[in-house]
């Protein structure tokens, strides 16, 4: 069986990392979350006052930053950050209110793709994101765009940050939702848009096991191999 690299790209609470979690754990593949990677890289600039406009200042910074995944003993991937756990501590609202403004930034590009390749260089990864199929990955063996309606997005993050114990009003979400997406679709840097050969899956009435069947059936079509034009 062919090992591939799989890229799920998509606009935020769509289901990506849901998905492509599930997704590497059903194919036995690993699991590469590289909005965790800007989002350790935005806690990092937080943390220690990094000026996003001062590129000296991000370059320095970027050099001390060092981001792995771990897998714990549930089975999940866990993002650390100078080995440090800081799985629940970038998924809060300051850092969202954050991660495009930084992850817009070129230098900061350069340095994540740098490290995304490097962890695909084996192939047999899922790897969720917005410019994986179009940038990281171009020749990916298989590429999947989600998106979903605005307000079950907002309400899909508010669960996800009502289960950290973060309680935010469902119009703040929207509101950043709506302006992490006119960042990331419109930055210079490897801008949020949808592959040619991406297949569009629309998430607002489909549920995460439904997702989840529907990109492994696609991806096992190019893990086997057709002889004679069956499989």
């Amino acid at each position: 069986m062919k090992n591939i690299i799989i890229a799920i790209d998509g606009y935020s609470a769509c289901g990506k990392s849901t998905t492509a979690k599930q997704v590497a754990k059903e194919l036995n593949y690993r699991y590469i979350d590289s909005g965790a990677m800007y989002r350790s890289v935005t806690k990092y600039f937080l943390d220690h006052h990094v000026s996003i406009t001062n590129p000296k200042e991000v370059v320095k910074a970027l050099d001390q930053i060092r981001i792995s995944f771990v897998v714990n003993s549930k089975g999940n991937s866990e993002t650390f950050l100078n080995g440090i756990n800081v799985e629940t501590a970038i998924r809060k609202m300051e850092i969202s209110e954050n991660v495009s403004q930084v992850s817009a930034l070129k230098a900061v590009r350069i340095a994540m793709v740098e490290q995304q390749r490097k962890l695909g260089k084996e192939r047999k990864i899922v790897m969720d994101g917005r410019d994986i199929g179009t940038v990281v990955f171009p020749n990916a063996d298989l590429k999947v765009f989600l998106t979903a309606d605005m307000l079950v997005r907002a309400f899909r993050r508010q669960r996800e940050l009502l289960e950290k114990d973060d309680l935010v009003d469902i119009d703040d979400i929207i509101d950043n939702l709506k302006k992490r997406d006119q960042i990331d679709s419109t930055r210079k840097e490897s801008p949020l848009i949808k592959a040619e050969s991406a297949i569009l899956i629309d998430t607002t009435h489909v549920t995460v096991d439904e997702q989840v069947d529907e990109v492994i059936r696609m991806a096992l079509t190019k893990m086997i191999p057709k002889v004679n034009g069956n499989l």
